[in-house]
């Protein structure tokens, strides 16, 4: 049974219908097949689950365990919670600016076939863009701090690989002693920033090609010959690159909001399908070349599978990376040094209160989304509590005597 907010269709019920369709067509990889496999089992019977109750009205039902792959549409909603109450007692009291890298199409099919060398190498080129010309000193003279999130989509969801950056206005200066703020509308220039970006990425791609770390077969083998890398390499040099800065966000709410949607954002959410019949799969997305107008795109089943499992990262990939001020080496020297200086009369929390014990995941879901997953969907008013697990053999074999007692398995 559908519940109140639930999407009415979902990526699950075509990789259900379609996923065999898919494996006939082409070849996933294994990492593919795990997310296919993952997404087709999560919150079934076949994941297990375990038995709630309302410690009100004492309403029973059961509740089937997430697959919890960072691919699955359905499993995001608790990590980004969790990732987001930690973001937000390293933001500064200061405006952060929204700045985005971007290579050219040119660069997909290498992409695609050497995912791993290719993003970290975008992680590392616009990292260091970003780095070098904010110390510059004819810039802002000062060491930033940022997120970087990789996203590897556009919104009809062909391979569009990008990182989005959230960044200080403004940095600590050389020495440490004082924090120099960035202009209120502007951080850096961007056509500075896309021409260190390319420079640093193109050398980068060179020297990966020069050691052999790159995988050149299919529509990439000829640039196995030196001469054809040659011409490819000084096409993307001609080339303008893309960067975009965004107007800054205007608070810490603000940041807060993006890093909610972005942060741990698939390629599509079950919220964008509008349909789903007769092998078909219809959903919505922005045109941005069209004025970032609202349309319906139908694909046939299997190219939508295709197309969703082209983003599905490298085993273990990292694809958020914090740097500067928010690298993980600096949080508790140099941020907090930032800190102090932009809030002075701002006394530091006691060990107790930082060492809390955490709110549940479920706590923290609502008071971020106002949507409470544990109230109780017969007298509105009780909690569930959870009674007990129940392995995938357990919920096959009680299920239909649950089902006769009125206990709910949605």
């Amino acid at each position: 049974m559908a519940t109140e907010g639930r999407p009415r269709f979902e990526v699950a019920d075509v990789v259900r219908a379609h996923a065999d369709d898919y494996r006939r067509a082409h070849h996933p990889s294994a990492g593919q097949e795990a997310v296919l496999k993952h997404i087709a089992e999560c919150r079934t019977a076949a994941l297990g689950g375990h038995v709630e109750e309302c410690d009100s009205c004492g309403h029973q039902r059961i509740s089937y365990n997430s697959c919890r792959d960072r691919h699955c549409p359905k499993c995001q909603n608790a990590a980004r919670a969790e990732w987001i109450t930690e973001r937000l007692a390293r933001l500064l009291p200061i405006p952060y600016f929204h700045v985005v890298f971007t290579i050219p199409d040119e660069l997909n099919p290498l992409a695609l076939r050497n995912k791993k060398a290719v993003f970290d190498i975008l992680f590392g080129a616009a990292s260091q863009t970003l780095l070098t010309i904010a110390r510059d000193e004819k810039h802002l003279g000062a060491q930033v701090g940022f997120t970087m999130v990789l996203h590897t989509w556009g919104q009809n969801l062909l391979f569009h690989p990008h990182v989005h950056c959230v960044v200080t206005g403004g940095g600590l200066s050389s020495d440490g002693t004082r924090w120099i703020a960035a202009p209120e509308k502007y951080l850096l220039p961007v056509k500075v920033l896309a021409k260190l970006f390319r420079g640093m990425f193109l050398a980068a791609l060179d020297r990966a090609h020069q050691d052999g770390e790159l995988d050149l077969a299919g529509s990439t083998a000829e640039l196995v010959d030196p001469e054809t890398w040659r011409r490819f390499k000084d096409g993307l040099y001609k080339k303008d690159w893309v960067v975009y800065a965004k107007p800054p966000f205007g608070g810490a709410e603000q940041v807060f909001n993006y890093l909610g949607r972005y942060t741990h954002r698939i390629a599509i959410s079950n919220h964008r399908i509008v349909n789903f019949a007769d092998g078909k799969v219809t959903f919505s997305w922005k045109d941005y070349a069209d004025g970032c107008q609202k349309k319906l795109m139908t694909l046939d089943a299997v190219e939508f599978l295709r197309r969703f499992l082209l983003h599905v990262l490298p085993h273990g990939f990292v694809r958020i990376r914090h740097y500067g001020l928010c690298a993980s080496s600096n949080v508790n020297t140099k941020l907090v040094a930032a800190r102090r200086l932009l809030e002075p009369d701002i006394t530091p929390p006691a060990p107790e209160a930082t060492n809390a014990e955490p709110k549940p995941w479920w706590e923290r879901f609502l008071e971020q989304t106002g949507v409470d997953v544990m109230a109780c969907p017969c007298c509105k008013t009780g909690r569930m509590q959870r009674l007990r697990s129940l392995s995938a053999l357990e919920i096959h074999m009680v299920v239909e005597g649950i089902a006769a007692a009125g206990i709910d398995t949605s």
